[in-house]
Order: structure tokens, then sequence, then C-alpha cells
């Protein structure tokens, strides 16, 4: 049986994203670990077992939130869901 190769990704104590290779085979390794991303990106503590950001299968791509900034009379935080986006698209667009 070969051994696979594949990344760990986590947050270091600073905020940073990090990634760590990592194989399994006969016997676990992982190399050394390095700084992906660093910048404002909001990270829960406090025992939060959900992660706050997604990672494409091909592992090139990331999903994360940017944390606000600290102006306190700026717009809160929100996320626009549109729901039966094609239906809405032809509203928006409709064919000729």
């Amino acid at each position: 049986m070969g051994t696979q190769r594949q990344e760990l990704f986590y947050f270091a104590p600073d905020g940073a994203l990090m990634r760590v290779a990592v194989a399994a085979g006969t016997a676990w390794t992982a190399g050394s670990p390095g700084k992906m991303l660093e910048g404002r990106y909001a990270v829960r503590s406090g025992g939060n077992t959900h992660r706050n950001y997604d990672v494409a299968a091909d592992g090139q791509r990331f999903l994360m939130i940017k944390a606000g900034g600290g102006d306190a009379a700026g717009a809160p935080p929100q996320i626009v869901v549109v729901q039966h986006f094609d239906e809405e698209l032809k509203r928006l667009v409709p064919a000729k």
C-alpha cells in the first residue's frame, strides 16, 4: 500500500492560517508547518468545534470570513443568501 500525501490546515494562536503536509501509510508523518495567510479573518475560539472556513477539494481555494474593522459606527457584518438563484436571474435578465 502506497503513501498518500495530504495537508492539514489549522489556525495558529496569532490567527494565521497554517498548513502542514501529512502522510498516512505504514506510519503517520507530518512535515514542518508553514504560514499560508495572515490578516484579519474571523477565528472562533473558546472551545467552539465548528470551523469558520472551508477548503476546495483541490486544496487551492479557501472560503473565509474577513473580520470587520474596529469602527463601531460601521454597518454590522451581513451575508446575503439568494434562494432559487436561477429564477431570480431569469427575472432580472430575461432571455431575448
